[in-house]
C-alpha cells in the first residue's frame, strides 16, 4: 500500500464507528428485534436482545477500528456467530429449523438464547482484548509468502 492509498482510506475510528452503526441497524432489522416490514419475528423478543445488539455492535466496531490488516478475524467471527444464534428468532432461522426441527429448537434452544448471546459477546470481547494486546506489542501476523499476489503487493518498489 502506497502513501497515496493510505491517505484515501478513512481513519480507523471512523471505520469502527461506521461498522458499529451498520451492524446495529442491519442485524437489528434482520433479527427483527424491532418491528419492520422486511422481517417478521415469530417468537417475541424478551427485552435483552436490543441491549446485547448494542454491546455486540460496539465490540465489533472496536475490533474493526483496531484490527491488524493481515490477521484473520477468527475470534470476533466466532463470537458474532454465537451472538447471532442467541439473538435471532429460533423458529425464523430456516437453517436451524431444517437441521433441528421446531420442537427441539423451542424446547432446548429458546430457553438458553440469552446465555448463547452472552457467550458470543464474551468471545468477541476476548477477541478485542487479544487484538488490542497483540497490537500494543506490535506482533505481526504470519504471512504466507506462497501467495503470488501478496508477494507482488509487498515487494519494495
Amino acid at each position: 500500500m502506497s502513501l497515496a492509498d493510505k491517505s484515501m482510506s478513512p481513519p480507523r475510528g471512523l471505520r469502527g464507528a461506521a461498522a458499529a452503526i451498520l451492524i446495529f441497524l442491519v442485524l437489528g432489522t434482520v433479527t427483527a428485534v424491532w418491528p419492520n416490514p422486511v422481517f417478521v419475528r415469530m417468537t417475541p423478543t424478551q427485552g435483552f436482545e436490543v441491549w446485547l445488539l448494542a454491546v455486540q455492535a460496539v465490540l465489533v466496531g472496536i475490533y474493526v477500528a483496531i484490527r491488524r490488516p493481515m490477521c484473520p478475524p477468527r475470534g470476533a467471527g466466532l463470537g458474532s456467530v454465537l451472538w447471532f444464534l442467541g439473538i435471532a428468532c429460533p423458529t425464523c432461522n430456516k437453517l436451524l429449523l431444517l437441521v433441528f426441527g421446531a420442537d427441539l429448537l423451542l424446547a432446548h434452544v429458546e430457553p438458553y438464547r440469552l446465555h448463547l448471546a452472552v457467550v458470543g459477546a464474551a468471545v468477541t470481547a476476548a477477541a478485542v482484548a487479544c487484538e488490542w494486546r497483540q497490537r500494543r506489542h506490535a506482533v505481526v501476523c504470519p504471512v504466507d509468502m506462497s501467495d503470488h499476489n501478496l508477494r507482488e503487493r509487498i515487494r519494495p518498489s
